[in-house]
């Protein structure tokens, strides 16, 4: 039986704000877990090098075979989430992470953990885009941002669990196989909250008029290419900007403990920064972006924040706490506005699919920039002993920023003209029905 809202949707009451909280807990709690899976492999970085041996391009690869199934994948999620919706889409995607996780976990041999990430990775991003869609379900006629801005803050949470873990928990990090362990109970959120999420999700669509509905139609791949120049800025935006966060949580404790001798404590705290001004700050910029408009206008802004972050890290005496900070609150500001933003240049039911191409696009993007920065630090010996190394990674960085800011303006010059899609002027209480 496919999802679907009930007939004569517009005779049913619109879905309670308690109501709506709670299915929304129940999402975030989901995504928690698989945002823990993503990002524990940086904090690991420093033991699978020691320990076992692992070089910069084999921790790169680590990460990038998170993203590599994603580059076909996400289409094809996106397409059966609009066909089976979101509920046993969640259900389906929350089994893939908890058994990827196992697999990694299982031997130190690198194919055997590369296995299990792409596994991971094919779960945890898919679920991702599923609650996407499931937040513009249940949230579409009000609170658009500011839902997806709480969502996204527990799934920063889970980041910062994961980048921070060596000081909440640092009798696991004698050995490398205790992260990875742990990391499988991590797991076990994605599964419980996608439970939750069904049973809730099942109980409210025979109550409510929801937003989103699953299997009214064929959804073809080739759509992808009708969608307008709005979508295209916001995706080159989306694998810019995040070429330069994430990879960057990769490397960034090893940097910061190599280049800046600090202590893997210290640093684990510092990359945990942008997690944490994440899971505060998007529900405050995702509030202001239902109040005011001016969407595109604030993913301009933060893109300018990350462009000099890099260079004053590998060039300045300056604490590095500062451009962490800087990176923070820009980490919070662009995802606050950039997801929910496709809600208004897309047609709703074809949201799977859209937030799909979004992600693949940037799977592409992190395929390849985390193996370039890996191959950039072998290549230039990077280490504690010749931090210089480190150089040519940092100014990769700052060009990938610059093609950020670039996108953003481009959005901008297009949402403030005569084919704009409200991305500027839609505020609280509008229906987004721009297709």
């Amino acid at each position: 039986m496919t999802e679907t809202s009930p007939p004569g949707p517009l005779d049913r009451p619109a879905p309670t704000r308690a109501y709506r909280w709670i299915v929304l807990a129940a999402m975030s709690v989901a995504v928690y877990g698989s945002y823990y899976a993503f990002d524990y492999i940086g904090p690991l970085a420093p033991l699978l090098s020691h320990q076992l041996h692992f070089t910069d391009s084999e921790i790169g690869l680590l990460q990038a075979v998170y993203s590599l199934p994603n580059v076909v994948a996400m289409l094809v999620a996106g397409v059966v989430i609009d066909r089976i919706g979101t509920k046993k889409s969640m259900a389906i995607f929350s089994v893939l992470v908890f058994t990827g996780l196992a697999i990694t976990a299982m031997s130190p041999r690198l194919a055997i953990m590369a296995s299990g990430r792409l596994l991971v990775g094919s779960g945890a991003e898919a679920l991702a885009l599923a609650s996407n869609v499931a937040v513009a379900r249940w949230f579409w006629r009000d609170e658009l941002s500011l839902g997806f801005g709480l969502r996204s803050s527990v799934m920063r949470l889970g980041s910062l669990s994961a980048q921070v873990s060596p000081t909440w928990a640092p009798g696991v990090y004698t050995y490398w196989q205790g992260p990875l362990l742990m990391g499988v109970g991590f797991g076990g959120f994605c599964l419980v909250g996608s439970a939750l999420y069904w049973a809730l999700d099942t109980r409210g669509e025979r109550r409510f008029a929801l937003g989103h509905t699953a299997g009214e139609h064929t959804i073809a791949l080739k759509e992808v290419f009708q969608f307008n120049r709005s979508f295209w800025f916001i995706a080159a935006l989306c694998v810019t900007f995040y070429g330069c966060i994430f990879p960057f949580q990769t490397f960034g404790q090893k940097f910061l403990i190599e280049s800046r001798n600090l202590s893997p404590q210290t640093a684990s705290l510092l990359v945990g920064m942008e997690p944490l001004f994440s899971l505060i700050g998007m529900p405050i910029f995702g509030y202001l972006a239902d109040r005011f408009g001016r969407r595109a206008l604030f993913m301009m802004f933060g893109s300018l924040l990350i462009l000099p972050v890099f260079l004053m890290l590998g060039y300045t005496s300056i604490p590095p706490v500062i451009p962490m900070a800087m990176m923070g609150v820009a980490f919070a500001l662009v995802p606050a506005v950039m997801w929910p933003a496709l809600v208004y240049v897309v047609d709703r039911s074809r949201l799977g699919l859209a937030n799909g191409m979004l992600d693949t696009i940037q799977q592409i993007g992190l395929v390849g920039i985390n193996l370039l920065i890996g191959w950039s630090n072998d290549h230039w010996l990077a280490s504690a002993t010749n931090p210089a190394g480190y150089h040519a990674s940092m100014w990769l960085f700052t060009g990938i920023a610059v093609l950020a800011v670039l996108c953003a303006v481009a959005l901008r010059v297009v949402e403030t003209g005569p084919h704009a899609h409200g991305l500027e002027t839609i505020t609280t209480r509008v229906k987004p029905d721009v297709a």
